[in-house]
């Protein structure tokens, strides 16, 4: 099932679009010059074109009419992380997970708020809020404090020391505190990054009770069974904590009374399903996975655009590969590919799906589509394929050329969307190939 998560990150794009927002598309010295001399702070949407969550926050969040009074209350940044032009905020700011949202002050560019994943409009608003009012006057409570501290230290990769700031946060936090749902979250995120799967887990069931019933229950279960997936079997607690954050996180899905988006439940489908598969249960894995298939095709039959269709076709691809019918994801991406010509995604899924199907020579007509028009480290992930497509149909030798094609592409990044770790997992791939 860990396939499952990487399978998830292709996710199809389409032309972005928000409300009446005035977004500056890509240009940051632009965006921040123009909040200086405003003096708002600068709001920066995170994104790629891969995001599904990004794509859902586009198509049903940031469109949402009621944002349009904060227009003229901040100055709008919209940046694609896939773009070479933004490897340079991306040194400055890092990005280890989409979508991201930050809240810059005007003077020093210093990060007040930070959130990273899917959010409501009630919960953007909120955020909306809160950077409006940091602004306006310096924080009086030691929670909020905090908060800003820890967001600024998340901002810059320090996940150690944010956490012992978000803790700080939570412990000083008075009775009804608003932000304690979004530092709970954060906190179990920075955790989630230091790779420490029982501190995370232990955590989340800890919080949960005091999130329960709240929009933030989805992160704050999910994460936190995600991380219990990867706590070793011999692990004492293994099994207790499986056990208590998958109760946790059903409970969260069938709660009525969260706004959750589709995207959202998708997500909380993920969530489960690992669980299953961690726990052995096999029947149990594959009925949640037709669940979940079922589920995607109701909410694009929900959709009233094609952009919000296309919000799920990452997830509908991932679960037919997974119940082993990669044919039915064909027809949609067809689909797709109409609707979004000039979109890399499409094609990009059409050849890991005739891949699956054994259907090679159309996986690489797909592949050369996805490559004519793909850009940024997005790229390595349809050579990565291509590979896999030339391994499957025998050519030893392409597929060792396609990998050593994408080290090289992959070294030639700008600082910023340059990965060591993703060079290093290619060069050991070519090590192991024939």
């Amino acid at each position: 099932m860990k396939r499952l998560a990487l399978l998830a990150l292709l996710v199809l794009t389409a032309v972005g679009a928000h409300a009446d927002l005035p977004f500056i598309e890509n240009d940051y010295k632009k965006a921040a010059a123009e909040a200086k001399a405003k003096n708002v702070p600068l709001v920066v949407e995170a994104w790629a074109p891969w995001c599904h969550t990004c794509r859902s926050m586009q198509a049903y969040v940031y469109t949402d009419k009621s944002l349009d009074k904060y227009a003229s209350r901040f100055v709008w940044l919209s940046l694609n992380t896939e773009a070479a032009e933004n490897a340079e905020f991306l040194k400055r700011y890092p990005i280890p997970a989409l979508p991201t949202l930050l809240v810059l002050e005007p003077k020093r560019s210093e990060v007040t708020l930070r959130y990273v994943g899917g959010a409501n409009i009630a919960q953007v608003r909120s955020m909306l809020d809160d950077a409006e009012a940091k602004h306006r006057s310096h924080a009086t409570l030691v929670s909020d404090q905090k908060l800003a501290e820890a967001d600024r230290l998340a901002a810059d990769g320090k996940h150690d020391e944010a956490v012992k700031s978000y803790e700080e946060a939570i412990h000083n936090a008075p009775k009804k505190w608003p932000r304690f749902g979004r530092s709970a979250e954060s906190l179990l995120f920075s955790l989630s990054m230091l790779k420490n799967p029982e501190h995370c887990a232990t955590r989340a069931l800890a919080l949960y009770p005091r999130v329960k019933g709240t929009v933030s229950s989805a992160n704050v279960a999910a994460i936190g069974l995600s991380c219990a997936t990867q706590l070793p079997t011999e692990h004492a607690q293994r099994v207790t904590l499986l056990d208590s954050l998958e109760k946790a996180t059903q409970e969260v899905f069938a709660d009525p009374k969260i706004v959750l988006s589709d995207d959202d439940r998708s997500g909380l489908y993920i969530a489960l399903i690992e669980a299953r598969d961690a726990a052995g249960d096999e029947e149990g894995t594959i009925g949640l996975q037709a669940q979940w298939a079922e589920f995607l095709e109701q909410a694009a039959g929900r959709a009233k655009t094609p952009k919000q269709r296309a919000v799920y076709d990452s997830h509908r691809v991932s679960a037919y590969l997974e119940l082993g019918m990669p044919e039915k994801a064909v027809p949609m991406l067809e689909q797709s590919e109409r609707d979004f010509p000039d979109d890399y995604n499409p094609p990009a899924r059409l050849a890991l799906a005739y891949n699956a199907m054994k259907d090679y020579d159309k996986a690489l007509a797909a592949s050369d589509r996805a490559l004519s028009r793909v850009y940024g480290p997005r790229k390595l992930s349809v050579l990565s394929v291509r590979a896999d497509i030339f391994t499957g149909k025998g050519d030893v030798k392409a597929a060792r050329d396609t990998i050593v094609e994408a080290i090289e592409y992959a070294k030639a990044l700008p600082d910023g969307q340059r990965s060591a770790t993703r060079i290093a997992s290619m060069e050991k791939r070519l090590a192991t190939m024939p």
